[in-house]
């Protein structure tokens, strides 16, 4: 009776860490789970595979091994929270344990509306810029508002226990687990394969590519009715030269020094040498954003010209925050005054 009685408690306790039902918060309850087991606690989340489902598969796969980086081992199970910010966030999930490591592949963003950093327990994307989520993942321990649009949020804290958890998580404590319960017919029938995660990736990526283009052309539509008349280079950069200079372009390699004003295309200046002396530097050395130093090389000594540049040449699809969006074409008034 008694050998009876404690292979049932084993039972029990296999179901338990095996991803049926690890508490009650999730007794009655319909979806995708995802029970991470540390070594603080159990932190038990809600996954959002219905509004983010390329993110929730992609997570889903490496926790269970079953995308080909995964190499059919549970991809989390041993990692550590490598980075803990206290009254901000826990971020896990970098195989290298330094910030930099990921599973060997990016994919895009899923930024849905009505999903935002209202309060603690929110689970998203940790990336370097647009289009980079691998592996990382982070928990908030409160409003994060600053990263709406900027990061994938796919799921969510479900109770005190859990949240309490994550509040005590400390830098390098290690993710024992990764346990996923699917509950409901629906929930049932996810997958996540490398086909799965192939298909929504592609699907993903197509979208963010529509999408930029739309808000690309949006934007040459506002530099083309804010500054009219200028010509436009092969590099996609808008100039007209206000003021002819004297001898031969500066080209590359040179020590040189610009006055300048930068602004956006709106007209609101973010930068400006007056008051600080002509900005000195070398050209064709990668010391200045691309397409300032682009258009410096064209120019003559004495020159003065109004440049546009596209954010691929200027600061990205992150931009600099605070100072110019992401995504954003800037302007810059520059007059070449030395040229070494």
């Amino acid at each position: 009776m008694k050998k009876f009685i404690g292979a049932l408690i084993f039972a029990c306790a296999l179901i338990f860490y095996g991803g049926c039902k690890p508490m009650k918060s999730l007794e009655g309850k319909n979806g995708i789970f995802a029970v991470i087991n540390t070594s603080k606690g159990d932190i038990v989340l809600e996954l959002f595979y219905k509004q983010a489902p390329l993110t929730v598969t992609n997570f889903v796969g490496l926790a269970e091994g079953t995308l080909d980086a995964a190499k059919g081992k549970p991809f989390y199970d041993g990692l550590k929270f490598h980075r803990v910010i206290s009254d901000f966030m826990i971020q896990g999930g970098d195989p290298k344990g330094n910030g930099t490591g990921g599973p060997g592949y990016n994919f895009a963003d899923e930024i849905v509306d009505g999903l935002e950093f209202t309060g603690s327990g929110v689970l998203a994307m940790a990336n370097a810029g647009p289009g980079t989520n691998g592996s990382q993942f982070f928990i908030t321990h409160v409003e994060t508002p600053w990263l709406n649009g900027h990061h994938t949020i796919f799921g969510h804290v479900v109770d005190e226990a859990s949240q309490a958890t994550v509040n005590a998580i400390a830098q390098n404590d290690e993710i024992k687990s990764i346990k996923i319960i699917r509950q409901g017919a629906e929930a049932e029938k996810f997958t996540a394969t490398q086909s799965d995660f192939d298909k929504l990736a592609a699907e993903a990526q197509k979208k963010a590519l529509e999408a930029k283009e739309k808000a690309n052309a949006s934007k040459i539509a506002e530099v083309e009715k804010n500054f009219p008349g200028f010509e436009k280079d092969k590099n996609g950069i808008y100039y007209k030269v206000t003021k002819e200079g004297s001898g031969n372009k500066c080209g590359a390699r040179k020590s040189v020094a610009t006055e300048y004003k930068g602004y956006l295309v709106d007209g609101s200046v973010f930068d400006q040498s007056k008051g600080r002396g002509p900005l000195e530097f070398q050209t064709g050395a990668g010391q200045m954003i691309p397409g300032f130093d682009i258009m410096v090389q064209d120019m003559k000594l004495g020159e003065k010209r109004t440049i546009v540049i596209p954010s691929d040449l200027a600061y990205g699809d992150r931009g600099y925050p605070g100072v110019i969006p992401g995504g954003a074409y800037i302007a810059f008034d520059i007059e070449l005054v030395k040229i070494k």
